[in-house]
């Protein structure tokens, strides 16, 4: 699949030089069904994984430590079936387990079973992809000097899978449809960063997906499968902006004036608006904290706090609720859920403006005829 989008004609050209702004991880990680997340809790030498179940009347928090505590570089993937995979970087290898509670006599213990590993070669960076749509397994990149790796850790026939192998050194992931098949990778190759879809499904082909100008950054940072809604970061106007398009359209990519946000970063779009690209709600987060919600069709951006405790993540459900997980003191484990507020009516423009009323002339001086 192949999408190569123009940039809109009011669009100035590409700058030279573009880098992407940090993106930062959220704190909690959730399930691509919602049902569940998982974080990292505890605070310096004590941490360890928490898994959150999200899908019943209450939501709660249930504990899995283990002999050891988890170091702060350690990741965590809440799965669709209620486990949590775990990535840990140990000595010369990168090693991937599933941890599940397990109830024992004595009391609520933490299961582990342990998936295999990757070599932990020098230069190589690995860390967990977002969680497939279809809720099977869960993957990592490996990104080496001149090559990056798809591995399956989780869901495959045995321990890590390599499953396909792009040249260049790639960043990003996002799946683009709901069977796990086709993954967007921001690939970097000679000089400039473009996005490109690797068919996971046909051995790793790879094809261009993202080609606003020629000399510009385009990166993919959200899709919405169900919709075709794709939410780009690029440089083709002149500078790193906001923008959208349709996956599979001839239309250009938008770059809305109210996305001029400084350090946004999208992370949760409305699923189910099926053909309906312009409807889907966005969640962005916004400088240190702050969250905004937009919508392509509303052409406006609202700010708004952010609960107390956020913890830098959230999804929307199909009819347009945005649910955002929160941790304080006094809740330790909660979800506060919003809508999309009603965008307000455009102006009202007139082109040309009306000729003014002419003066009325008192009769007396009204000419006679």
């Amino acid at each position: 699949m192949t999408t190569v989008c123009a940039l809109a004609p009011q669009a100035a050209e590409a700058s030279e030089t573009s880098e992407p702004p940090p993106v930062p991880a959220p704190v909690l990680a959730v399930s691509a069904d919602g049902a569940y997340a998982a974080r990292l809790a505890g605070e310096g030498e004590a941490r360890y994984p928490e898994r959150w179940t999200l899908g019943g009347p209450e939501p709660y928090a249930v504990p899995l430590p283990l002999a050891q505590p988890e170091e702060a570089d350690s990741e965590v993937l809440a799965l669709a079936d209620g486990q949590v995979l775990i990535h840990r970087r140990v000595a010369d290898r990168h090693e991937f387990s599933l941890l599940y509670p397990s109830g024992a006599a004595s009391g609520p213990r933490t299961g582990e079973f342990r998936l295999g590993s990757v070599d932990a070669e020098e230069g190589l960076r690995v860390r967990l992809l977002p969680p497939p749509p279809d809720g099977c397994g869960a993957f990592a990149l490996a990104v080496g000097a001149g090559e990056s790796t798809v591995w399956r850790v989780a869901g495959g026939s045995g321990g890590p899978e390599r499953v396909a192998v792009v040249p260049g050194r790639c960043s990003g992931g996002v799946w683009l449809d709901r069977t796990g098949r086709l993954l967007a990778l921001d690939r970097e190759a000679d000089g400039r960063t473009k996005a490109v879809a690797v068919d996971l499904g046909r051995g790793g082909v790879v094809s261009p997906l993202l080609q606003i100008a020629e000399d510009s950054d385009d990166r993919l940072l959200l899709a919405a499968p169900d919709s075709g809604l794709l939410l780009i970061r690029s440089d083709a106007p002149g500078e790193p902006r906001l923008g959208w398009g349709v996956l599979g359209s001839e239309r250009p990519v938008r770059f809305p004036e109210c996305l001029r946000l400084e350090d946004a970063h999208p992370f949760a779009v409305q699923p189910g608006q099926v053909l309906m690209p312009e409807t889907c709600g966005v969640a962005l987060r916004v400088g240190d904290g702050g969250l905004a919600l937009w919508r392509p069709a509303d052409r406006y951006v609202f700010r708004l706090g952010a609960p107390e405790g956020w913890l830098g993540s959230g999804l929307w459900t199909p009819d347009g609720r945005l649910c955002l997980p929160y941790a304080t003191p006094g809740v330790p484990c909660g979800v506060v859920s919003l809508s999309q507020p009603a965008a307000p009516p455009p102006p009202v423009r007139v082109d040309p403006p009306p000729a003014p009323a002419p003066r009325p002339v008192p009769l007396q001086q009204a000419p006679l005829g």
